[in-house]
């Protein structure tokens, strides 16, 4: 073979050895998360798909394959709604991709004015920006998302522009976010934009170790600790469960995003508007079917 004719193939190998590699679930991206489309509606398709799925009470949901992004079943995926604190993934996505976490963050007046869940930071103290990353994805503290929002992009304006960038890069343009944090706002997602989401923050391996804690110890800069119980219930329940997020607004509703890895398969699911006294108990349901199907 001549050395013309050689180069093409090899370029066409090479290629599809990255599109394969872009599918593990273990691998960090600084850019799409994947080269193929991910997390569209199935053909046919209806508001909820399939029949035979278990019933659950969120208002919308999505169920996808975490390694290829298929979806497995969809309750009004694409109606607008807030979704509370679970756009914390798209501030973290942007705070891992692109900041030092191990550099320190000093805190402004306006990030620990940020109520209500907080952990409670103050005004001039620094803190490593791994320390508020892990206290906003375990304990979903609102000051430190501030912080991180703020120390990164100056503004929480100029830090929402950037959080819409990154939306759209990973497919989610359905969605407007305003805030780092989910309080209510003129701003909303859907189930499939925070699935997309989700798909792209469950390969960064910096996420995926603080969205997996049971517990996180947090150093106050005063040399205090706090133990930070998760907000994601499903942790504790479940040894399955290894993320992600929980939200809840009077306006959204209980919302919560699972990851869950068992017999070798990886599951994401996004449940927006339930109710607390149902919203786990229905994630162990549709991932027991998943499992299945």
């Amino acid at each position: 073979m001549s050395r013309h004719r050689f180069l093409p193939l090899l370029f066409i190998l090479l290629s599809g050895c990255a599109l394969d590699d872009a599918q593990q679930p273990q691998q960090s991206e600084r850019g799409p998360a994947s080269s193929q489309p991910i997390v569209v509606a199935p053909d046919a398709a209806r508001s909820l798909w399939p029949a035979d799925a278990p019933p659950i009470r969120a208002v919308s949901a999505i169920l996808i394959d975490a390694r290829t992004g298929r979806t497995l079943y969809q309750k009004n995926a694409d109606e607008p709604r807030q979704v509370a604190s679970t756009q914390k993934l798209v501030t973290a996505l942007i705070v891992a991709e692109q900041d030092p976490l191990d550099a320190p963050v000093r805190i402004a007046r306006e990030d620990a004015a940020v109520e209500p869940t907080k952990v409670g930071i103050r005004a001039g103290e620094s803190y490593p920006r791994r320390q508020l990353l892990s206290a906003m994805l375990v304990h979903s503290a609102n000051d430190c998302a501030a912080a991180l929002a703020r120390s990164h992009a100056g503004s929480l304006g100029g830090f929402a522009g950037e959080m819409n960038g990154l939306a759209v890069r990973c497919g989610a343009t359905c969605s407007h976010f305003v805030n780092p944090h989910g309080l209510p706002a003129s701003q909303h997602s859907t189930a499939r934009d925070m699935a997309r989401i989700a798909f792209r923050a469950y390969r960064n391996p910096d996420l995926r170790d603080a969205m997996a804690m049971r517990s996180y110890c947090f150093r106050y800069a005063s040399g205090r600790l706090c133990n930070l119980d998760p907000t994601n219930r499903l942790l504790l329940r479940d040894p399955h469960c290894n993320g992600m997020k929980t939200g809840f607004t009077e306006s959204a509703g209980k919302c919560l995003i699972t990851s869950y890895s068992k017999g070798g398969r990886d599951f994401i699911l996004v449940q927006l508007g339930s109710r607390a006294r149902y919203i786990f108990d229905d994630a162990q349901r549709m991932m027991q079917w998943a499992q299945v199907h």
